[in-house]
């Protein structure tokens, strides 16, 4: 028996204790649902930030990555998932955009994001970590707790 409780009844539970995210993401990744301490990373059209703090000890946490939704290149693709996964992190919400789609929905480690284009992203390094980042009506803060499934995404205040 899982100790997994759905977003829906958390909300029910906990209510104002924690904010709904409004973006519609697609879940991607192979874990529909997943949770963890939030780690931050702030870059537009650029993943060498994201992937070296996805290179380091996850440790069950969920980088937000706030790409502006921006959709004309991906910031994650199947290495950069896969690096998560050897990592240790649970999750991935990125807005913006990933490539791998199909790789990606095989990996055990939950991913969402609004959606795919096969365009790479540069890699210069820009952007900043572990910053309050917000979208979809939500801040997002290092350290509160996410929670994710397929009816979306819950974060504390």
């Amino acid at each position: 028996m899982s100790d997994r409780i759905s977003t829906a009844d958390l909300y029910d539970e906990r209510g104002d204790e924690l904010q709904s995210v409004s973006t519609q993401f697609l879940n991607l990744g192979g874990n529909a649902w997943f949770s963890g301490p939030v780690r931050t990373v702030r870059c537009h059209r650029d993943n060498a930030l994201l992937k070296s703090i996805l290179g380091t000890p996850g440790e069950g946490a969920v980088l937000v990555v706030d790409g502006g939704g921006a959709l004309e290149s991906a910031l994650v693709g199947d290495i950069i998932a896969q690096l998560g996964v050897d990592s240790g992190w649970a999750g991935i919400v990125v807005h913006g955009v990933i490539r791998d789609r199909v790789v990606i929905g095989t990996l055990p480690i939950g991913l969402k994001a609004l959606g795919s284009n096969p365009q790479k992203s540069s890699k210069t390094g820009a952007g900043e970590a572990d910053v309050p980042v917000s979208f979809g009506g939500v801040t997002f803060r290092p350290g509160a707790m996410l929670f994710s499934d397929e009816d979306g995404i819950l974060v504390e205040h």
